[in-house]
C-alpha cells in the first residue's frame, strides 16, 4: 500500500529521527509547559436513578453518564463537580487521569441553583499525590485566554480546549432556572466537559464548565460558573454546614425607561430605579415592600432604570446578582420610593420563598415525588418535573393552559401550600365512569379547601362513612362511598403491583 510512515512514531519515511527521549516516562507530552494542573482533573462516572413522576411509586430505568471534576482541597479531600453530573445518583465513581482504577465516591453536598456539587473518596490511595487547583478570586476580563479541561465525548482521555472570555453577565442556569453570574466563552464545551475547570493563563481556575448553547441556536457558546459563585457555594457550606442557596428578593419588577412613568411615580430627573409590580407573599421582601414602590438601590448600590447595577468599568449586570451574593439569614438594606417619599428599608433576615410549583424536588427531606392512592385514585403534587413527565419537554405548550399558568405565574400564599393533582384513575369497578378524570386539580374534600397533599390525605382518611365527595377543577365532582373506597385500596394496589398506598414522607 502507499501508506507513509510506520506504526508508533508516525514519522514519514525519510524523515529525520526525532530528538532522543529523556529517561523515565518521556512519553509524557510536556503538558507541564501549559502551566495548568491537569492531574487535578478527574473523571466522574455516575449511575442515575431518576424517579418516575407519572408513576411516583417507582423509578425510571437507571442511566449512566460521565462528566468531569477537579480537586479543590487535597487536605480536606474535596472534589468539585456539577450538580447535574450527580443528580439522582445511585452510585458515583471517580477516576484519576492516567489511572485504570475507579474509586467509589460519596456526594457530600449539592447546590442545585448554582449547579455545583462536592464529592469525596474514602480510599486513601486515590488522594496520593493528587494536586489541588487554585481558585482565582478575581473575575477575569473580556478577551482573557481560557483553557477548558475535562473528559468530553469523542474519546476517553483528558481533553484541553482553548478560547477566550466572550462576555460576563447574569445568565439563567438551566439546572434550576436560577439567575446567577455566568461567564461565556468560545472554547468548545461538550457533553462530558461538565464539571471540569476553566484555567486562565496563570494556571488558576476561573470557573467550572457547565452548559452550552445547542448548535442549532448558536456556534461556540459555552458557559462557565465563575469562581465568585463557586466561593459563595463553598462559604455557604462552611457557614451553615449545608447548602442553603442564593437569596432572591422575591419581587417582580417593571423597568422604568419611560420618562412619564418615572414622573408619575414622583421621581426626580436624576433618580433611577425599577417599579415593583408584585411582591410574592412568602418572600423576605413581603414585610417591607409593596407593589407600586420604586426600588432605587440595594445595599447602597444605585439600580438603573433597566434594572442593572454597576459591575465594573463599562460593565453592568442585573441587580439580582447583588442580592444573590448575600447569604440567607443576613440583613439587606433597600432604598425605595413610596408616594414620592424616599424610604430606607431593612429586611432583617433573608429567607427562601416557597414555590407553588417547584422546579425540582431535591430539597425535600426525602427527595422525589410524594403521592397517595385511595381506591385507584392517584394523587400527587404539581411540579415542573411532573409536567415534563406527563406532557414532554415542551410542556409549556402542551399542558392544560391553567396548569401552565399556575407553574409560570402563580405563587404560594403560605409556605406549606401545594397544588394537589388527581393524576390518574387506576381501573377498578368503583371508579367506573370516572376514567377520563385525569390530571385535574383537587380543590375540595367535602366542604374543606385543599391546601396541600398531607392535609388532603388526612381529610380523605377522616371521611369514613357516607359519601366521599371530591371537588375537582372545572366544577367536576367525583363521589364514592367512603367505606367501599377505603376498602378497595388494598385490592387496587395488588392488582396494579404498587408497593404502598402512599410515599414514605406521608406514612
Amino acid at each position: 500500500g502507499g501508506a507513509v510512515g510506520g506504526g508508533g512514531g508516525g514519522h514519514g519515511r525519510g524523515a529525520p529521527p526525532g530528538p532522543p527521549l529523556p529517561p523515565g516516562d518521556g512519553s509524557d507530552e510536556d503538558l507541564g509547559a501549559l502551566g495548568v494542573p491537569l492531574d487535578a482533573v478527574v473523571k466522574v462516572w455516575c449511575v442515575h436513578s431518576t424517579p418516575n413522576y407519572s408513576l411516583p411509586w417507582q423509578r425510571r430505568r437507571q442511566e449512566r453518564s460521565s462528566g468531569s471534576g477537579f480537586c479543590i482541597d487535597a487536605k480536606r479531600r474535596v472534589v468539585l463537580t456539577n450538580a447535574h453530573c450527580v443528580e439522582w445518583h445511585a452510585q458515583v465513581k471517580l477516576q484519576r487521569r492516567g489511572s485504570d482504577t475507579k474509586y467509589l465516591a460519596k456526594v457530600l453536598s449539592v447546590g442545585w441553583e448554582c449547579d455545583l456539587a462536592v464529592v469525596t473518596v474514602e480510599e486513601e490511595e486515590f488522594w496520593e499525590g493528587l494536586q489541588a487547583v487554585q481558585l482565582s478570586s478575581k473575575i477575569p476580563h473580556l478577551e482573557d485566554d481560557v483553557l477548558c479541561v475535562g473528559f468530553p465525548v469523542g474519546g476517553d482521555t483528558i481533553s484541553v480546549t482553548s478560547g477566550v472570555i466572550s462576555r460576563i453577565e447574569v445568565t439563567t442556569y438551566t439546572q434550576a432556572a436560577a439567575e446567577l453570574l455566568g461567564i461565556q466563552i468560545d472554547a468548545a464545551i461538550n457533553s462530558g466537559n461538565s464539571g471540569g475547570p476553566a484555567f486562565n493563563a496563570e494556571g488558576e481556575c476561573v470557573g467550572v464548565a457547565f452548559q452550552s448553547m445547542g448548535a442549532d441556536e448558536a456556534e461556540n457558546i459555552g458557559y462557565v460558573i465563575p469562581t465568585l459563585v463557586v466561593m459563595h457555594f463553598l462559604e455557604d457550606l462552611l457557614k451553615h454546614g449545608h447548602y442553603t442557596g442564593f437569596p432572591t428578593l422575591g419581587v417582580e419588577i417593571q423597568t422604568m425607561e419611560n420618562a412619564t412613568l418615572r414622573e408619575s411615580c414622583g421621581m426626580g430627573p436624576k433618580q433611577k430605579g425599577v417599579l415593583i409590580s408584585r411582591v410574592l407573599p412568602t418572600a423576605p421582601a413581603a414585610k417591607v415592600l409593596q407593589s407600586g414602590d420604586v426600588l432605587l438601590a440595594f445595599d447602597g448600590e444605585q439600580i438603573g432604570n433597566d434594572g442593572t447595577v454597576r459591575f465594573r468599568r463599562h460593565e453592568r449586570v442585573m441587580y439580582t446578582w447583588l442580592v444573590a451574593q448575600k447569604f440567607y439569614g443576613e440583613e439587606a438594606k433597600l432604598t425605595a420610593l413610596r408616594d414620592g417619599k424616599r424610604l430606607e428599608l431593612v429586611i432583617e433576615k433573608l429567607h427562601p420563598e416557597a414555590p407553588l410549583v417547584p422546579i425540582h424536588l431535591f430539597d425535600k427531606p426525602r427527595p422525589g415525588p410524594s403521592y397517595f392512592i385511595v381506591a385507584g385514585l392517584v394523587f400527587t403534587t404539581l411540579s415542573e418535573p411532573f409536567l415534563e413527565s406527563e406532557f414532554g419537554a415542551e410542556w409549556e405548550h402542551k399542558a392544560p393552559v391553567e396548569m401552565v399558568k399556575w407553574a409560570t405565574q402563580e405563587h404560594a400564599a403560605t409556605p406549606d401550600e401545594q397544588l394537589v393533582v388527581l393524576t390518574q384513575v387506576l381501573a377498578h369497578e368503583l371508579t367506573m365512569g370516572y376514567e377520563s378524570m385525569e390530571n385535574l386539580r383537587l380543590l375540595k374534600v367535602g366542604d374543606e379547601q385543599v391546601r396541600n397533599l398531607k392535609q388532603a390525605m388526612d381529610l380523605i382518611n377522616a371521611c369514613q362513612g357516607g359519601f366521599l365527595k371530591l371537588g375537582l377543577q372545572h366544577n367536576l365532582h367525583l363521589i364514592l362511598r367512603a367505606e367501599a373506597a377505603h376498602g378497595a385500596t388494598a385490592e387496587v394496589l395488588e392488582k396494579h403491583g404498587i408497593p404502598a398506598a402512599m410515599s414514605v414522607d406521608l406514612r
